[in-house]
């Protein structure tokens, strides 16, 4: 059983929960639930960072003139990496530069959801699994091509083609969804508090 509670703050949705063992479904102060694309919500795929603090790094050049098309989320080696929406998990995978990965289609396999630099998984994650959105997927590190002292998670989403290769998929940039309709999640406390009381 999970003790969740929500709190608008500075115009976003909030939540904490409590200890769990389990995969846990939120649901916001209006009464909605979380869902994939399409609905009011999206949770922010790391525990804890609010809308404000992300930066939109999606035209950002990288080498080989390539384009960023992903954010990166800083956050503490080890932050949880939580489902960004309800999904399965299609590809465990560790790659040169995206290091210990996670590809996670949403559940009408329209989207996929790439969350890489991982630390490590969640204990027992496996390909296949289905995922509720919230559900803690993995921590963050620095795996892969990632600065070994910049702790974060490359996270990006792309529009699957028929077929559902992921590899072939339109990048789609995820900073305006999450700031649009992020909500920010805390996991590991004792109680349901408020992040911004938790801060103080």
């Amino acid at each position: 059983m999970i003790l969740l509670s929500g709190w608008v703050v500075g115009g976003a949705l909030v939540y904490a929960m409590g200890a769990h063992s389990g995969p846990v479904l939120p649901k916001p102060a209006d009464g909605s639930a979380l869902q994939s694309p399409g609905s009011a919500t999206m949770v922010i795929p790391v525990a804890g960072v609010r809308r404000e603090a992300l930066r939109d790094s999606f035209e950002g050049r990288r080498s080989g003139g390539r384009t960023h098309e992903a954010i990166d989320i800083l956050a503490p080696r080890g932050t949880p990496v939580l489902a960004a929406v309800d999904g399965s998990v299609r590809k465990l995978f560790t790659s040169r530069a995206g290091g210990l990965t996670i590809y996670e289609f949403d559940v009408a396999s329209r989207r996929v959801y790439y969350y890489a630099h991982l630390d490590h998984y969640r204990d027992g994650l496996a390909e296949g699994e289905q995922l509720r959105q919230g559900e803690v997927i993995g921590y963050v590190g620095t795996t892969g091509n990632a600065p070994a002292n910049t702790p974060h998670l490359h996270f990006a989403i792309g529009v699957l083609p028929p077929g559902g290769q992921w590899w072939k998929g339109v990048a789609v940039d995820p900073w305006p969804e999450l700031v649009a309709r992020g909500v920010t999640l805390q996991t590991g406390a004792a109680a349901a508090v408020p992040l911004d009381a938790a801060a103080k």
